[in-house]
């Protein structure tokens, strides 16, 4: 489980719901138009309104529509990976499969990862990445008071002789 500071940048509510690459410039568009601060520390939560779009289809999504939906980080983006690095996030969590765009951006050579963040973070950096995160009513409430910070509680589920287990994430404003 993890409990900390949770920050949260509403990429829906700057880019919408069309697919885009969001690199290290799209980041710092949005934290400097919606004066959030990200600090050492801070659990990094990203909503970009696909987790709502997944819930919207009633159990019949549709892959063709989600594969060209809402934001995913650039993995490929080497300033991106620095502002990670440099300002010492705990964790990331998204409202999407996997954080980072899948498929990547081409790599330059083939030894590069395919999925170039998932590398960086979970084995550079041993920061810890979760996916698929319900967003949507925390972003709008934070949105409506003028905030972006909250108390996260993600604890996981107790499963009992389980080598992992997905946390449940709580909250608290």
């Amino acid at each position: 489980g993890i409990q900390g500071r949770g920050v949260l940048l509403d990429l829906r509510a700057h880019f919408g719901d069309a697919r885009r690459m969001v690199g290290y410039d799209d980041i710092a568009h949005v934290i400097q138009a919606d004066g959030v601060a990200v600090e050492t520390g801070d659990i990094l939560c990203l909503h970009t309104g696909f987790a709502d779009l997944v819930m919207g289809m009633d159990g019949a999504p549709d892959a063709e529509v989600l594969a060209n939906a809402c934001c995913v980080l650039d993995g490929r983006d080497d300033r991106l990976l620095q502002w990670i690095t440099d300002n010492g996030i705990a964790a990331i969590a998204a409202d999407n499969y996997a954080v980072e765009g899948l498929p990547a951006r081409p790599a330059l050579k083939p030894e590069h990862a395919v999925m170039p963040l998932h590398h960086h973070c979970l084995f550079t950096l041993g920061l810890p990445l979760g996916a698929m995160w319900w967003l949507t009513d925390l972003a709008a409430y934070l949105r409506t008071n003028g905030r972006s910070r909250f108390l996260l509680t993600a604890p996981p589920l107790r499963l009992p002789g389980a080598a992992g287990s997905p946390v449940t994430p709580i909250a608290t404003v």
